[in-house]
């Protein structure tokens, strides 16, 4: 009696976990801010302040800030929470390599309209990348993608299709649930999240070269998944070991990471 009792608690507890699966998801996925607290003209920087549409119609916002001579474009994929403005450090260190930068918001952050789901932010992803080839005329093999944290699977998603001149991958992880699993290891990862932004699927069907950039001290996605990343890349590849926290990790070791990232872009990158 009780066994058949538990068992159909365990049914109710596993349709309810269905039933509110994508909204589960987005809860613990996402953590979009609206407002725009600062620009990168509060820094010295120049920039224009774009708009362009997904796929799917749905408007997006984004920051284009040149360099002159550039070396070559990155388009930045950021993380799951905050907006372009919380990014200032790193515009300014990529400006300073000569380098444009596109940065924009997903849908449902910043200024971006709508709601943050998966499937959007690879809409998303793919839409900036049409905004610098098409009317920014940049040649594909001059854009470095780069995906920090949320934003690595978005970038190695978009690099299935498309060829860019090379894809960093910073503080990022092998699968969703992998992540969910470090954090609360009780709760059934793989069944809520499943494959969600699984980018050692995504890389398995990437031709340009990879740099995987990962610290030990990571908190919030752990060194192991950016090993595993790494080793998961089939084509070239090199990993560069950072240290410091998630968030700042890039500044806290600048003197690792910035000549790491500068040799393996001029190694890769095609001259503008």
């Amino acid at each position: 009696m009780l066994a058949n009792r538990l068992y159909v608690m365990a049914l109710v507890f596993l349709a309810a976990i269905s039933l509110n699966e994508c909204s589960c998801k987005n809860r613990y996925l996402f953590h979009p801010y609206k407002q725009i607290l600062t620009t990168p003209g509060s820094i010295g920087l120049a920039y224009e302040d774009v708009y362009f549409a997904a796929d799917d119609g749905i408007r997006l916002n984004g920051w284009w800030v040149p360099a002159s001579p550039a070396a070559g474009t990155v388009l930045f994929c950021h993380g799951n929470a905050g907006n372009i403005s919380f990014l200032m450090d790193t515009l300014r260190l990529y400006h300073d390599l000569k380098l444009n930068v596109l940065v924009f918001d997903y849908r449902g952050f910043g200024r971006s309209v709508g709601k943050p789901r998966e499937e959007g932010t690879y809409r998303d992803a793919a839409a900036a990348w049409e905004y610098l080839v098409q009317l920014k005329k940049i040649d594909p093999a001059t854009i470095a993608v780069i995906g920090r944290s949320l934003g690595g699977p978005i970038a190695a998603w978009l690099c299935q299709t498309r060829m860019p001149g090379a894809l960093v991958l910073e503080s990022t992880f092998t699968r969703a649930a992998d992540v969910a699993r470090y954090h609360y290891q009780l709760a059934p990862a793989d069944l809520i999240f499943g494959d969600t932004y699984n980018t050692v699927g995504f890389l398995s069907r990437i031709d340009c070269p990879v740099l995987v950039v990962h610290s030990p001290d990571d908190e919030i996605i752990p060194y192991e998944l950016g090993e595993k990343l790494f080793k998961s890349v089939k084509g070239q590849k090199e990993f560069l070991q950072i240290h410091g926290s998630h968030n700042s990790g890039f500044m806290e070791s600048r003197s690792l990471y910035v000549p790491g990232l500068k040799r393996f872009l001029v190694g890769h990158l095609k001259r503008s």
